[in-house]
């Protein structure tokens, strides 16, 4: 069973300076919560409890936030804002975190690399913590994505259609629909223009790997952007055996950018903090 979740967190948040500048991106609050604990969440619901985040300078505030503060709690004790904490103290009892720094920032696949120690040979998920994804209707989209894993034991990554313009900001994917919502990777684009783009697939930020990933992330040439990309690698594994895309059910917010984070502030305010279901 998949027991360990990466969290890449080691990145500039460059989209959304100035906030960024000494705040982690991951830290940023949709309504009263940071990014990366609603990712932990969806990780723990899943049933993968060894988080494990790959941190860089400046973001010693992801391993405070997630660590009992004795005098914040011992204040707040016996009132009725002990609520407030009901979440996070779930987390610090069900699951256990490991931290590793990414000292250069060279692209994503870089970072799921720079993890290697914590997650050892064992396949992993991967969340990037600015992509909040939420289904209100049925599972959350790891645990879609675990249990498509039990059934096919092999690398699964979370995919979306997007607007044709806008392939240039995704890993892009073509492939053979295989069930519902199920494609076979046979092609695999960072980056493309939309006159390239082999479909409107976009891959988000939710994968499950299996642990060759690693040896084949360090045999990638750095690609895009001169970065070490993941989509390169992966690429290969999908040329070597089986690579699954997943349409996943339910919503997806780009948090990396203002206009998603407004968009998902609004729908966590009307959908979890109105109802109580916040904390």
């Amino acid at each position: 069973m998949i027991k360990k979740c990466l969290f890449p967190a080691a990145g500039y948040g460059t989209r959304f300076l100035p906030a960024t500048k000494a705040m982690p991106k991951e830290m940023l609050p949709v309504v009263n919560k940071p990014l990366i604990q609603y990712g932990v969440e969806e990780a723990l619901d899943a049933g993968l409890n060894e988080i494990s985040i790959v941190t860089g300078r400046g973001k010693r505030a992801l391993e405070d936030h997630f660590d009992i503060s004795y005098e914040l709690e011992n204040q707040i004790k016996g009132t009725d804002k002990e609520k407030y904490l009901v979440g996070i103290r779930r987390l610090l009892d069900q699951c256990s975190f490991s931290y590793t720094r990414q000292t250069e920032m060279k692209g994503l696949g870089h970072a799921i690399l720079t993890g290697r120690p914590l997650i050892g040979d064992e396949p992993f998920a991967v969340v990037l913590a600015d992509d909040l994804c939420v289904n209100l209707e049925g599972d959350g989209v790891l645990t879609q994505m675990v249990k498509l894993y039990n059934q096919y034991r092999c690398t699964i990554i979370a995919i979306q259609e997007v607007d044709p313009q806008e392939t240039n900001k995704y890993g892009v994917i073509a492939g053979d629909l295989i069930g519902d919502d199920l494609y076979r990777v046979r092609n695999m684009v960072e980056k493309p223009a939309p006159e390239d783009a082999p479909s409107n697939l976009a891959i988000i930020g939710r994968y499950i790997l299996t642990p060759d990933i690693f040896d084949l992330i360090k045999q990638t040439e750095p690609g895009k952007g001169g970065e070490i990309q993941i989509t390169d690698a992966l690429m290969k594994q999908a040329q070597n055996g089986c690579v699954i895309a997943y349409k996943f059910k339910g919503k997806r917010f780009d948090c990396g950018g203002a206009e998603g984070y407004i968009e998902a502030t609004n729908f966590c305010f009307e959908n979890f903090y109105k109802t109580g279901k916040a904390y």
